[in-house]
């Protein structure tokens, strides 16, 4: 019976943790915490019911009836806590409870309980616990160290470790709970009086190990704890005491709650004040409390026993906290709530910066609001300076609410987000018009007038700030707040606004160029009057700026402030007045110089007006823009000059003073100066002269003959011919000043990177040979002052030999850690990590010893260099040191085997090997030890040591030790009678005391078998040296192992700033956001087949098929099984690493830990968040070895400096410095949701918190309550957890929100809500799909030590770092994309940094200012869909608000990217459609604004420029096309050409094809071509660049360049723009025809069409001097256009012409095509539901008619080729297009007489009679037409090509006037049509790939083309394409 209870308990207990557990067997991820795993939420919050119950846990092998009592107690708790069980999981849980309770029951077996005596049995188990585990004792030394105020790591002695004293007091704790329970009940004389007394007690003493019990973040406030050594450090001590509570501070009430194990402080009675929330004091004290140390300890680390924080620290503190508020005031010039910064002591300025960081704490989404932040500190910190001066403190009047509740949260913040959040929702999931409601940046700017003041304090609920918007109103009325200061239209003309001073000077350099060019190059005073014309063209183009300012103000004229809107209408009225005024004057110019009168009035009067207006503008552009007047600028207070500064440039918060220093200024003035002299020279002798001839012969030819019936140019100077001819010209004018700036950032960025010394060593043979300078580099660069005074013990050295050794033992530890982590991530195997590491350097071996792959196989050259010898000693020394490394490695072999020997005999072998050794070095001394030893005899005595060494360096035992004797004396028979000359010989064997020994048989009897550490490590490393004769030269062998020992190397000569100790570096935190990614692949995922038969264990079995069969078939794998293209090497060394290599399949099956950790390893490789999370932590692992080896200790124990590098994890105070340093947040959004819905996700993220103590996650928690309504009420609270000791989450902090915290972008709402949890000076923002290296760790305090550097005029507020795309080798598109964003995270953001200071924030992994940036918004902007990318408006916001942002490339973080073309094509969609939103923006409006001219070219040109410039490519050839087909059609290229030879002209024509083969891919891949030279070296970079260009690499940019341009054209004009997921996984797998289809066929495949139908119109009716050769030559880039657009998708397409795989997706794509949609079917499954998917982004009539315009382009077709047609003749007459809408419409019929379909059955006969006369019509109509008139054959199909491209017309306009047709009962008859047209567009594109499918060889060489990389490391990618389990099988 007791078995069957068992066995009912164990089911009870794991079904309430399934929660804790794993499903698909993983059970043993994470320990299972029985019934303590499975208390729902609602009932943790305020009890310790899961605390009980896990020491019931640990008490039930122990005492199974006190762990029932305690399981008894905490069901009374919930029970009364839920008695109705109403929260989630409650009913679940108690049940369970109660039937665990009932077992323990009936174990008994009819015993009986007197639960009675309860208390007294768990009062007798407390005090026997308390003696068993030593309490009294540690608490007793616990009492002693913090009076002491030192540390001792061993706990004085006890010996307990801090995870197992935590247990004892945790379960401590529980107890004393429940005793107290329990005690009430109890006789009070009896067992009652003793708990109590127990109890009084504790709450006395109980101050010390208590507080590891409670939860704290990092430093453990509340209580302080004794296994924590933060707590002990002077600054932390200081900090604390800096904010205690201290009498002068107003009395708090007798009834406010004291704490009891901790003092009050400031934050207590700001709580009291503002009713902040608990758990928002205890993290901003923390904050506040860690700051203060860290700002104390870099300058100096208080040494009094009561340590302080000096005056300077906090002042340092507060001014850059508050340095946005100050500002703020002085803009708005408010006085701050202080009168002057001295007149403050430090308590008042603790009291305003904790006030200031609980206010931002607890502010949620008004974070984003830093400006109204402001307003409610400046109200409160007067509220609070008012209480400070009382005698007793009140609650503050503003925070005030009903029945006198006091709350911060819902008085001041609940009303800004309630309006916030109402706002948002007008926003309709960010589809409605930007300029229809309110976002972040508008609720901001309202605090950035005077006016804000108007809200008052507390604020005025009637505020229009706070007013809700009301969803009805369309337009903002006089009750409603409207925009603030800008207003987001969608329109182009944002991009004229912002950067109008770009296109003017454009615009009139092109005039002035061309005015030129007409006047032959003479510069007369004809052409100077002419040329003058340049001033209206300024005039005009200046006004009209003036009023798109005002037109795109609309919108927020009822609110903005009445001095914004009186500078537009003076600038608008000024602008329509001068450009008036000198356009009449310049006319009346132009009418003098026509009169040819000498009266020149006019003339003088426009050179004055012109020269004042420009000499103005040119004295306010210095004084505004020059560096080193607008500090002159700024401090003139004259009204006069003010008011025209202001006139000339609009005044706001951000933007102000946006210059840089004169030097800088100069440098990228003349950057921008060399561009322009190539752009224009370029463009004045190749693009405007060429043309002008042929301009001017057109213009004044006689009346041509007009093919068609011409409207326009016939009697306008062909006018149309002229702006044909001149159109593609003027587009590339335009964009290729971006190719201009490519080509010299290219070479800028290379020579930069030269003098930073990238890529100096960029092999592991570059490696080897100067390794010998790598531990003096290091120790310059990367080791702190503070560690380069650490003296090597037993040593002290001076000469420069000893200086190389001291260099050397202080670089090998770093240098063994770094081979530890490769070898931990099994780069490397554990051969390759012996040969890779370096010794200690610390013994007594005189001399450097270094890795062994440097100097293995040396010995063996030596002994061949001394056998061949047959010279002097000195000769033969002189060659080996040829080589220092030979000569290190026979040195290091000499001295070893002498100090070994040593160690290993004694008494006559002593004198033996001290005789042999002294001989030896006194014939090296006389240069005679060529005559004293017989070299030959070497390699013979070597391989008798090698024999020794081969058994020391085994455990000891009794047969290896006479082995070892056996082996030495071996080794002395051959030194003595081989190696040594005769005399030495003799006189050896007649040495009587050796020969006494060797006669009785002691010599060598008895060696000493080494016991030194320092002894058995020489040891194994010379039998290594000995054995290894094969070379170095493939170490290590894989190939990511080779690259980062080569970067990390090369960084070392680097210049970077000097490392600070870690006590005194700047504290930064790592911030990760996360939403649902894979965190760890699961086993079943592992096996988890695609339709292709795919999985990543398949993968990874034909990758490594040699250990499939031991290893995966115990696990439960088939042989169809795993997807990544990692080193054969990697999968060795990881069965290598797991002990697994020869295990047989029983022994696999039993473990369970293999599983886990193949699924780490499978996951270490992909894009997880395992990967990143391993990757940051390796910071806390530098940082800890790091501060270990400072050797800063506390109080009691061994200075850390005399301990070997190896005990670093373990040290306490190590850990405890490196807390106060680092931490590292992630941001799980949704992770109390998925441990909800018990997702894998959540157990995996546990795991990774189980792992990693430093690792906290942050994440949304939602509770459901039932309102007062009966309604469901949503709270919703962010919160931390980190993991117990007993592995579960333990919530550190849990602060109420004011509501769903989602409004805007999630990702940016996410990293809000959690950034209150970071910690530090600087905040790294890091994605979950990076990764990090244990050696770019290192240098990181380096990198922080840039913010204090001199970066410019302004310290840095960003730095950007290096990225390394580390999946650039899983196919040939993963490399290109690799290599082009690697291209851009160096070059060119090296030369965005510098020169030319337009660096922004392009996304991670970059290290923000963390004070600067929290305290002005945050590190990114989250408003709805405006801010879709939102990474880059910090960048944005940091400049704005004068910060600087700089780039470093001397560190590396890995980055994942996406690896298909898919994926590729989402993610530049998302990219391309977030430039579009930022052409709207107020930040680059701002931006192209307020920066100087040079300045604002750099920027346009590297952020929504290069996008506008990629579609002007793209526009570029349409333009060229459309205007060749106009000359065709028009007849006019024909007439011209023969009659005057002239648009054959070769300029011409070379120019236009050079423009678009440039733009194509030719010269824009000019930077990565440099960026191969620079870090791969020239033949590489050539050979890499050949091998792209033969896997098609211009295919893929080609088609990318489409990628960008529609969907950044498309988000301008509609929008539309959001984020696209795009996938991480891993395997490469086949994509669909009708899935390709449906992703393309409206961004490439029907422009493509289009263009192709551009070019079959030239190639038929069109006129090329030259014939088919020049038509190929010009039209080449555009046919290739063509191609690259309609069939790149399928190219790389994964077996996108295998035959089996075409004829699937041929029947997939006619399945698609034919299915009818309706509700709920999604487009993936119908094309009509595609289709109307399609045209969702057509919503507004201003693109309804912008579509409508471009749609009426493809009319030209139909109209241009009727009169073409043989059957027309040179009839133009009008009437012949009518009569061709006629046959069109004939046609329609036809099609609908066919196509219709009647449900009527009696109709269906009536209906095929009518169907098939109408055919038998047709055929004979056509036949008739033919042989009776001139139609001809070539006349059908042209006609087909009309119709055609009118059908689509007829399409795009249907589609954009929906509702009309809908209307009129045509929208079903225009979907048909459009089903018709993309079925036959589908048939174009299909048809080739069909073809060539039929060849099998076209498949194989697309393989060989994807997978390049992949077949080059000996991957079976044929194998893994197949995807069918039957080849696998054969």
């Amino acid at each position: 019976m007791a078995k069957v209870y068992d066995n009912w308990k164990r089911l009870v207990r794991a079904t309430l943790g399934r929660e804790q557990l794993r499903v698909s067997g993983q059970s043993h991820e994470r320990k299972a915490s029985g019934l303590a795993g499975a208390v729902p939420d609602s009932l943790q919050r305020t009890t310790n019911i899961n605390a009980i119950l896990q020491a019931a846990d640990e008490i039930q092998p122990e005492d199974a009836h006190v762990a029932r009592i305690l399981c008894e107690q905490a069901y009374s708790m919930a029970q009364n806590l839920d008695p109705n069980s109403d929260g989630r999981g409650v009913l679940q849980f108690k049940t369970g409870l109660m039937s665990v309770i009932k077992q323990k029951l009936a174990k008994k077996e009819g015993e009986r309980i007197d639960r009675n005596r309860d208390a007294q049995y768990l009062w007798d188990f407390y005090q026997r616990y308390k003696r068993v585990h030593r309490v009294d004792e540690i608490m007793r030394e616990e009492r002693r160290m913090l009076e002491s105020g030192t540390f001792s790591a061993d706990m004085g002695g006890l010996g307990l470790r801090s995870q197992e004293t935590r247990k004892v007091f945790t379960t401590l704790r529980a107890l004393v709970e429940v005793m107290e329970v329990l005690s009430k009940e109890a006789a009070p004389d009896g067992v009652g009086r003793y708990i109590k007394e127990e109890l009084k007690r504790l709450k006395k003493t109980d101050q010390g190990l208590s507080g590891d019990l409670m939860p704290y973040n990092i430093v453990p406030l509340e209580a302080p704890s004794l296994t924590n050594a933060i707590g002990f450090y002077p600054e932390v001590r200081g900090a604390i005491s800096a904010i205690r509570y201290h009498e002068q501070f107003p009395r708090l009430p007798a009834d406010f709650e004291v704490p009891a194990q901790r003092n009050l402080d400031m934050f207590d009675l700001l709580e009291f004040v503002f009713g902040f929330q608990k758990d928002n004091i205890k993290n901003q004290r923390e904050n506040v409390v860690l700051t203060l140390a860290n700002a104390q300890s870099r300058l100096g680390i208080p040494v009094e026993a009561d340590p302080k924080i000096d005056e300077i620290a906090i002042t340092e503190v507060f001014l850059k906290v508050l340095d946005n508020y100050i500002k703020w005031c002085k803009y708005l010039r408010r006085r701050v709530v202080w009168n002057r910064l001295q007149a403050i002591n430090k308590d008042r300025k603790l009291f305003l910066v904790s006030l200031y960081f609980l206010i931002w704490g607890e502010a949620a989404n008004v974070r984003f609001l830093p400006e109204c932040i402001c307003y409610i500190f400046h109200n409160m910190a007067r509220e609070l300076d008012a209480i400070l001066d009382r005698g007793e403190a009140g609650h503050a009047p503003s925070c005030v609410g009903e029945n006198n509740t006091v709350s911060f949260l819902n008085q001041i913040i609940q009303p800004i987000y309630n309006t916030l959040a109402k706002e948002a929702g007008r926003n309709n999931n960010g589809k409605a018009a930007h300029s229809s409601w309110r976002n972040y940046d508008d609720f901001n700017e309202y605090f950035w007038s005077p006016a804000c003041f108007e809200l008052s304090w507390p604020m005025k609920d009637t505020s229009p700030f706070l007013r809700i918007p009301k969803p009805a109103k369309r337009f903002f009325s006089k009750h409603q707040t409207g925009k603030s200061t800008f207003v987001e239209h969608r329109t182009f003309l944002h991009l004229y606004r912002s950067f109008h001073r770009m296109w003017i000077f454009l615009v009139v350099m092109f005039q002035g160029l061309t005015i030129i060019a007409f006047n032959d190059g003479k510069l007369n005073l004809d052409t100077f009057k002419t040329l003058l014309s340049i001033g209206p063209t300024y005039a005009i183009m200046k006004f009209v700026e003036c009023c798109l300012d005002v037109l795109l103000m609309f919108g927020a004229y009822s609110t903005a402030r009445g001095m914004a809107i009186s500078r537009l209408v003076i600038r608008f009225f000024w602008g329509a007045l001068s450009s008036v005024f000198i356009t009449y004057v310049y006319v009346k110019v132009l009418q003098e110089r026509n009169d040819n009168t000498s009266n020149s009035v006019y003339f003088r009067i426009y050179l004055l007006v012109v020269g004042v207006y420009a000499g103005v503008r040119i004295v306010f552009a210095l004084l505004l823009k020059l560096p080193f007047c607008h500090s002159l600028s700024e401090k003139s207070d004259q009204p006069f000059f003010q008011f025209f500064k202001w006139i000339y440039e609009e005044r706001y918060f951000v933007g102000r003073g946006l210059y840089e220093r004169p030097m800088d200024y100069i440098r990228y003035v003349l950057y921008w100066l060399v561009i322009f002299a190539c752009k224009f020279t370029f463009a004045y002798f190749l693009q405007i002269k060429p043309l002008v001839d042929p301009t001017n012969i057109i213009e004044n030819l006689p009346s041509l003959q007009y093919s068609w019936h011409d409207f326009v140019s016939k009697n306008n100077n062909n006018v149309l011919t002229l702006v044909s001819i001149w159109a593609p010209i003027v587009a590339i004018y335009i964009m290729d000043i971006h190719i201009w700036y490519t080509l010299l950032s290219a070479i800028v960025g290379g020579v930069m990177g030269a003098r930073g010394r990238l890529g100096e060593i960029r092999s592991i043979e570059m490696v080897r040979k100067r390794f010998e300078s790598f531990p003096k580099a290091f120790v310059k660069q990367l080791l702190s002052v503070q560690a380069n005074r650490i003296p090597i013990i037993g040593h002290s050295y001076q000469d420069s030999e000893d200086n190389d050794k001291t260099y050397a033992a202080k670089f090998s530890p770093f240098w063994n850690e770094i081979i530890k982590s490769l070898r931990e991530e099994d780069y490397i195997s554990n051969r390759e990590m012996d040969l890779l590491s370096m010794p200690s350097n610390t013994g007594s071996l005189g001399l450097v010893q270094w890795p062994l792959f440097l100097l293995i196989s040396k010995i063996y050259l030596a002994i061949d260099l001394a056998i061949d010898c047959k010279d002097a000693q000195a000769d033969l020394w002189s060659r080996i040191s040829r080589d220092e490394y030979m000569a290190y490695a026979v040195q290091e072999c000499y001295y070893s085997i002498e100090k070994i020997l040593h160690s290993l005999v004694d008494g006559e072998g002593k004198l033996w090997v001290d005789r042999i050794f002294r001989e030896i070095n006194h014939s090296m001394s006389e240069g005679s030890l060529v005559m004293t030893l017989n070299l030959k005899k070497i390699p013979l005595v070597l391989s008798r040591f090698s024999a020794l060494t081969g058994l020391l360096i085994m455990n000891e035992t009794p047969e290896l030790a006479k082995g070892a004797a056996k082996a030495v004396y071996e080794l002395y028979e051959v030194v003595t009678h081989e190696l040594l000359s005769s005399d030495l010989r003799e006189q050896l064997d007649t040495w009587n005391i050796l020969a006494r020994a060797r006669n009785e048989g002691r010599l060598f009897s008895n060696i000493g078998w080494p016991r030194d550490p320092e002894i058995k490590e020489q040891a194994k490393r010379l039998h290594l040296l000995l054995i290894v004769k094969d070379s170095a030269a493939d170490i290590p062998k894989n190939l990511e192992a080779r690259r980062r020992l080569e970067f990390f190397t090369n960084s070392l000569f680097m210049h970077m700033p000097p490392a600070k100790p870690v006590s005194e570096m700047m504290p930064f935190c790592v911030f990760t956001p996360y939403y649902s990614e894979t965190v760890l692949y699961s086993s079943s995922e592992l096996r988890q087949e695609n339709e292709d038969g795919i999985s990543t264990i398949f993968y990874l079995q034909k990758i490594f098929p040699v250990f499939f069969p031991k290893f995966f078939r115990s696990r439960g794998f088939s042989r169809n099984h795993l997807s990544t293209p990692w080193d054969r090497d990697e999968w060795e060394n990881f069965l290598e690493r797991i002990g697994r290599v020869n295990t047989g399949d029983a022994e696999l099956q039993e473990s369970s830990t293999d599983a886990l950790e193949l699924r780490f390893w499978v996951s270490y490789r992909g894009q997880t968040l395992a990967r990143t999370v391993r990757g940051m932590m390796y910071y806390r692992r530098a940082l800890m070895l790091q501060s270990y080896l400072e050797s800063r200790s506390l109080g009691e124990g061994i200075p850390q400096a005399s301990l070997s590098p190896q005990g670093f994890e373990l040290s306490r105070e190590a850990r405890a410095q490196v807390d106060l340093k680092f931490t590292y947040v992630v941001s799980c959004q949704i992770y109390g949701q998925q441990k909800q819905r018990k997702d894998k996700e959540a157990a995996d993220i546990a795991l990774l918190l189980q792992r990693n103590e430093a690792l906290r996650v942050a994440f949304i928690h939602v509770e459901e309550s039932a309102g007062s309504d009966g309604s469901m009420v949503k709270s919703f609270y962010s919160k931390l957890v980190k993991a117990d000791i007993h592995g579960k989450d333990q919530e550190i902090y849990s602060i109420k929100l004011p509501g769903d915290p989602k409004l805007g972008e999630g990702k940016p709402e996410n990293q809000n809500h959690a950034i209150v949890f970071t910690r530090g000076e600087a905040v790294q923002t890091i994605d979950m799909n990076q990764d990090n290296y244990l050696e770019e760790a290192m240098k990181m305090r380096n990198l922080l030590e840039e913010f204090r550097g001199n970066h410019g005029l302004r310290p840095p507020t960003i730095l950007g770092v290096r990225e390394h795309v580390f999946t650039g080798s899983v196919s040939s598109l993963a490399w290109f994309m690799s290599n082009q964003e690697t291209s851009f995270v160096t070059l060119g953001q090296r030369v965005l940094a510098y020169p030319l200071k337009v660096r922004m924030h392009y996304g991670h992994p970059d290290v923000f200012d963390r004070i600067f940036h929290i305290s002005r918004g945050g590190i990114s902007k989250a408003s709805r869909v405006i801010n879709i990318s939102e990474d880059i408006y910090a960048g944005f916001n940091s400049t704005l608000r004068q910060g600087n942002i700089t780039h470093h490339e001397y560190i590396q973080v890995g980055k994942g990217r996406d690896v298909g073309l898919n994926q590729i094509a989402l993610f530049e969609g998302k990219v391309a459609g977030g430039n579009g939103e930022q052409v709207l923006s107020r930040d680059v409006y701002r931006i192209g604004q307020l920066f100087d001219f040079f300045r604002m070219l750099s920027f346009y040109f590297t952020t929504v420029g290069y996008y506008l410039c990629t579609m002007m490519t793209v526009l570029t050839v349409y333009v060229f096309l459309y205007g060749r087909a106009y000359l065709a059609f028009s007849g006019l290229d024909q007439g011209i050409s023969r009659r005057s030879m002239l648009l054959g002209n070769t300029a011409f024509n070379a120019v236009l094809n050079a423009q678009f083969l440039v733009q194509i891919g030719v010269f824009t891949a000019v930077p990565m071509i440099m960026g191969f030279i620079l870090e791969l070296g020239l033949l590489k970079a050539i050979f890499s660049f050949i091998t792209m260009q033969l896997q098609l690499c211009s295919v893929f940019f080609t088609f990318s360049l489409g990628t960008r341009t529609h969907y950044f054209g498309r988000t301008i004009l509609h929008g539309g723009a959001k984020y696209r997921a795009t996938g991480r996984g891993f395997v490469v797998q086949h994509i669909k025809f009708a899935d390709n289809y449906r992703l393309y066929s409206r961004s490439h495949f029907v422009k493509a069409l289009e263009v192709a139908l551009l070019l079959i119109v030239y190639i038929a009716y069109g006129y090329t001097q030259g014939g088919a050769v020049s038509y190929i030559l010009l039209t080449l880039s555009s046919w290739f256009l063509v191609i690259s657009w309609l069939f790149a998708p399928y190219i790389f397409n994964p077996s996108g012409f295998e035959w089996q795989k075409t004829v699937e997706d041929f029947d997939d794509w006619i399945n698609w095509l034919l299915y009818k949609g309706g509700v709920g079917v999604k487009g993936d499954n119908s094309w009509e539901s595609w289709w109307d998917e399609e045209q969702a982004h057509i919503q507004t009539i201003r693109g309804r008619i912008l579509e409508t315009i471009l749609s009426l382009r493809f009319f030209l077709f139909q109209y241009g080729i009727v009169y073409k047609l043989h059957l027309t003749g040179k009839n133009t007459s009008f009437s012949l297009y009518g009569f061709s809408w006629v046959v069109l419409v004939g046609l329609v019929m036809i099609f609908k007489i066919f196509t219709f379909n009647s449900k009527k059955s009696n109709f269906q006969l009536v209906l095929r009679f009518i169907q098939g006369v109408a055919a038998l019509s047709l055929i004979a109509a056509l036949c008739l037409v033919v042989i009776f008139t001139d139609l001809s054959v070539p006349d059908l199909f042209a006609s087909c090509l009309a119709f055609v491209a009118t059908g689509w017309a007829i399409i795009c306009l249907a589609v954009t006037w929906k509702g009309v047709l809908r209307s009129l009962g045509l929208w079903d008859s225009v979907r048909e049509f459009a089903r018709m047209y993309d079925a036959g567009m589908g048939m174009i594109i299909f048809a080739p790939i069909a073809m060539l499918s039929w060849f099998p060889f076209i498949s194989t060489f697309q393989s060989r083309l994807l997978f390049n990389q992949a077949f080059s490391r000996g991957l079976e990618i044929s194998l893994i394409l197949a995807g069918n389990k039957a080849n696998v099988q054969a």
